[in-house]
């Protein structure tokens, strides 16, 4: 059986309705970066921070997997398929698929502000100030900020090394060090980016479409 590792970034999130900070309008426009994205901003102003990834917690759970997230699922019929998302959504796992590494973390979990090992789940929406994990410190978003290493990027270059298919989903591959992905797909017979705004890259089939138009399709095709 063949192993697909799907890469997916916030493009395929977009078409649920959850915006990017490269968006113009919604959250992300409210807000800069580095005061609700960094831990400077959480030291500086932690009520602020958490209340943010509240709303964006809320909006997250307005939204529902789209066509994309869940036509990706039949792949595991005919492939050893692996996602690896940019995205702290739960919409993968909402749309049923297994086998998913977050790079960025996870929107619906907290975590220890001084202990990384200690997450707990996020029941509801809201993270308090004064939430605090077993051992008394105060409990952060399960994500990674701006600066902050990403410990998963060992995971996910193991993973890419194994595909036979590499598939790329909304994303421009601009955030690095998930972009260096690429450089680990020598195995990989095709390589797939699927981006309204891809632009053509050599030895990479280009298709210039909605995730939920092109995923779709794609799946069928590999499917059969």
């Amino acid at each position: 059986m063949q192993n697909i590792v799907v890469f997916t970034g916030a493009g395929i999130s977009a078409e649920s309705g959850l915006g990017t900070f490269r968006d113009s309008g919604g959250l992300w426009e409210q807000f800069k970066i580095e005061d609700v994205a960094t831990p400077e901003a959480f030291e500086r102003n932690p009520e602020l921070v958490l209340n943010f990834y509240n709303l964006r917690r809320e909006q997250l759970l307005e939204s529902k997997p789209n066509a994309a997230h869940i036509s990706l699922n039949k792949l595991s019929e005919k492939y050893n398929l692996h996602i690896i998302t940019q995205n702290i959504d739960d919409l993968h796992e909402r749309s049923g698929s297994k086998n998913i590494l977050h790079l960025h973390g996870k929107l619906m979990e907290s975590k220890s502000s001084i202990d990384d090992s200690l997450i707990y789940p996020i029941e509801g929406v809201d993270l308090k100030l004064g939430d605090l994990c077993k051992n008394g410190s105060q409990l952060r978003p399960n994500v990674v900020w701006f600066g902050e290493p990403v410990p998963k990027m060992i995971d996910a270059i193991s993973i890419t090394k194994k595909a036979d298919i590499f598939i790329i989903i909304g994303t421009s591959l601009n955030v690095y060090p998930a972009a260096s992905l690429l450089n680990y797909t020598n195995n990989a017979k095709r390589i797939i980016l699927i981006d309204m705004k891809a632009k053509q890259e050599r030895g990479i089939e280009v298709i210039k479409e909605k995730a939920t138009i092109a995923v779709p399709k794609l799946v069928r095709d590999l499917v059969g």
